[in-house]
């Protein structure tokens, strides 16, 4: 069996995760996309943290980054240290090393994610056998754990089913307990709850949580669910266009929002007492990543746009303890 290239530290004085001007552009003979533009942040060991924003806003690809799942037209840049490792030159070789063992990953559609052609059983003991050396049956005993863990009714028997045997809920549980089969320091989730109906969503959800307490994991989760996102996340970055545009606690970010961009996605958002109320859409479209504009790239569809918004674009400010956004209008009353 391959020996394990890449030793994992057990202890770290630096956090978890630490994320610095991480910048993806993808690249070909007639485009240069710039899907992420130089984002920042880190992450202690059982935080979990939420990226918010519209489809297209960078979300997916900041997380495959963080695992280096990125197409060979892709261009990496600035630096992404985990657990003291700097993913970013690893060497190719010893990543299939930290995939699953250091960083795992819950994939926004399990159908299209698990291999339709093995059985649940199989597709989690196959890595726990790879990243634990152990025998295949010692493999399947863990995935009838982890399936048990999850809360899959008659665990035993779903051992030996297929993806296409399971329902959405089900498939997505057994798509988390796959990510969690080596004990990951670090899960991801892209949309997690995406596929589900709302009944299903808030187990798994809950789920999650618990788990990400349970075994004092560090959590990233990318939604563009509002609800999803007070639900399972201490800390919150909105983005938009490929950077953060505004981070901070939950608390801070869902009810002192300083940003333009975070006002309206709350203004959109539909919930329970807005029978009969007209929403308040953002008007426009995101822009085009391969075109963006000098300035603010949410000026265009902005309310409180200014001339000064399309000059360049705005730093960071810390408006509160821990809470920053990039605006130019932040010293107006919130």
């Amino acid at each position: 069996m391959q020996k394990i290239a890449v030793e994992i530290p057990t202890k770290t004085t630096q956090p978890l995760i630490d994320v610095r001007d991480l910048s993806v552009r993808f690249v070909s003979r007639d485009l240069d996309i710039r899907v992420v533009n130089g984002v920042s942040f880190s992450l202690e060991a059982g935080g979990a943290l939420c990226i918010l924003g519209e489809s297209g806003s960078g979300k997916s690809v900041t997380l495959r980054a963080l695992m280096r799942l990125l197409p060979p037209t892709a261009q990496l840049g600035g630096d992404i240290v985990i657990a003291g490792i700097n993913v970013k030159s690893l060497p190719a070789q010893d990543l299939r090393s930290i995939r699953g063992r250091l960083i795992s990953m819950i994939f926004q559609e399990p159908m299209t994610a698990l291999d339709p052609v093995f059985t649940i059983g199989t597709q989690i003991a196959e890595s726990v056998v790879f990243h634990d050396r152990v025998s295949y049956s010692a493999g399947r005993q863990r995935a009838l754990e982890l399936l048990e863990l999850v809360q899959i009714p008659s665990a035993k028997r779903r051992l030996d089913a297929y993806p296409h045997e399971l329902s959405g809920g089900l498939r997505q549980r057994a798509m988390i307990a796959m990510a969690l089969a080596c004990r990951p320091k670090v899960l991801l989730a892209d949309e997690p709850t995406t596929a589900l109906d709302a009944t299903v969503q808030i187990q798994i959800l809950l789920l999650m949580r618990e788990l990400q307490r349970e075994l004092g994991m560090a959590t990233i989760i990318v939604t563009h669910d509002l609800g999803v996102a007070c639900e399972v996340a201490d800390d919150m970055a909105v983005m938009y266009a490929g950077r953060f545009v505004e981070t901070g606690s939950s608390t801070d970010v869902m009810e002192k929002p300083r940003h333009p961009y975070t006002l309206g996605l709350l203004k959109s958002t539909v919930h329970g007492g807005m029978r009969g109320a007209e929403l308040d859409p953002i008007p426009g479209a995101p822009p085009d990543l391969a075109d963006l504009p000098p300035g603010c790239a949410f000026a265009p569809r902005c309310p409180k746009h200014e001339p000064q918004c399309d000059g360049q674009m705005p730093a960071m400010v810390e408006v509160s303890r821990a809470h920053y956004a990039r605006c130019v209008r932040l010293n107006e009353p919130a």
